[in-house]
């Protein structure tokens, strides 16, 4: 690509948007296209083909997507399916329509079958059912891998597809009822950590910062204990002193699933490594139908070593339980990485890094 290259990045304020976008400023890269959902809609057929026509963009990053965890997907099905086929369905022929270059449409593993082999392939796409507390997001997301080959199958068109691995980073949500699990469990350790230090400042200006339902700054210190109790966030308040004693974090599931992380920075470096590929190098590695690349690290922990980890970077000290009642989801999720390692990318991100660049980041954001 180059450096004057118009590109788009739809999403360019999520995880994975903001960051392709920092890394393209910082290479130099002094054409790039953005709009918030307030200035374009993508699930507006009409709004999307005018702003293609208008801007004819030259290469497109599809990064723009309705995610959340497994409360949200469980939730709210019929937006995860809806919005989520719009976008691409609109942004993916209109890309085709105004004769971009090359299209880059950002995925999930979440595709691949419940009871898919381990590690996952890329040609165990459709080989079984699907994993059912997030089967509307992955079927839209299977949706988006079909437009990019069939049109590159109709049409010549150089549409890509990479499949990420569970995703965090800077920038990531860190709301407690809709969040992925790294933001969601380190928020809830790290105000675990405020109760037992008898934080209030610190616990205010989080809840300043990032606000949860049913409380605010200007909540009883037992009104505030009280919400953070239905988030699985406790304190044994000590009466004769007045202080909080002990904290303890209950989450969900029994910690034993296994889980492969991937840090946003390590997704962005894969992501324009894909889309910089020479169209003759890139089809060389990929069957004409089977297009999409896994992106991960082809590592795995438990949920609970995980945690374990993250305690020790947020420096919480208090109990854990997981309450087995809860869903676990699929026991593991690893995938195979063979076809990009072979390309030449590999990550360079480890867990605990990742981890402590996120936390820093949340404190200091």
């Amino acid at each position: 690509m180059d450096k004057s290259n118009k590109i788009y990045i739809a999403g360019h304020r999520g995880l994975v948007g903001s960051a392709i976008v920092r890394q393209l400023e910082e290479r130099g890269f002094t054409n790039l296209l953005m709009r918030t959902h307030e200035k374009l809609d993508l699930t507006n057929q009409a709004a999307v083909k005018n702003f293609f026509t208008q801007e004819k963009p030259d290469y497109v990053i599809l990064a723009a997507a309705k995610v959340g965890g497994i409360y949200a997907n469980n939730t709210y099905p019929a937006d995860f399916i809806y919005q989520n086929m719009m976008i691409e369905a609109n942004v993916i022929n209109s890309a085709y329509e105004s004769k971009v270059k090359r299209l880059l449409f950002l995925g999930s593993t979440c595709i691949y079958p419940k009871a898919v082999e381990q590690p996952m392939r890329e040609d165990a796409l459709l080989t079984g059912v699907l994993e059912p507390t997030n089967e509307p997001y992955a079927l839209a997301k299977i949706a988006g891998i079909k437009l990019c080959e069939s049109y590159n199958r109709q049409h010549g068109t150089d549409f890509r597809s990479v499949m990420p691995t569970n995703l965090y980073g800077e920038g990531d949500n860190f709301n407690l009822e809709n969040s992925h699990v790294i933001p969601a469990i380190m928020r809830k350790l790290h105000l675990a950590k405020c109760l037992e230090n008898n934080d209030w400042q610190a616990i205010k200006a989080d809840i300043n910062k990032n606000p949860i339902k049913g409380i605010t700054v200007h909540s009883t210190n037992d009104q505030i204990l009280k919400l953070l109790a239905k988030h699985g966030i406790h304190s044994i308040f000590n009466i004769e002193n007045s202080k909080l004693g002990s904290a303890s974090v209950e989450l969900w599931g029994s910690g034993n699933p296994r889980r492969e992380f991937l840090h946003v920075q390590d997704m962005v470096e894969a992501s324009l490594f894909v889309l910089e590929l020479d169209e003759q190098t890139y089809r060389a590695n990929t069957q004409p139908i089977l297009s999409h690349i896994n992106v991960g690290t082809g590592k795995d922990v438990t949920i609970r070593e995980m945690v374990e980890t993250m305690k020790q970077v947020v420096g919480y000290k208090g109990k854990l339980t997981f309450d087995i009642a809860k869903p676990d989801g699929p026991p593991r999720k690893l995938i195979d990485v063979t076809r990009l390692t072979k390309m030449g990318w590999n990550y360079s991100v480890d867990l605990k890094e990742g981890l402590k660049k996120v936390y820093n980041w949340y404190l200091n954001a």
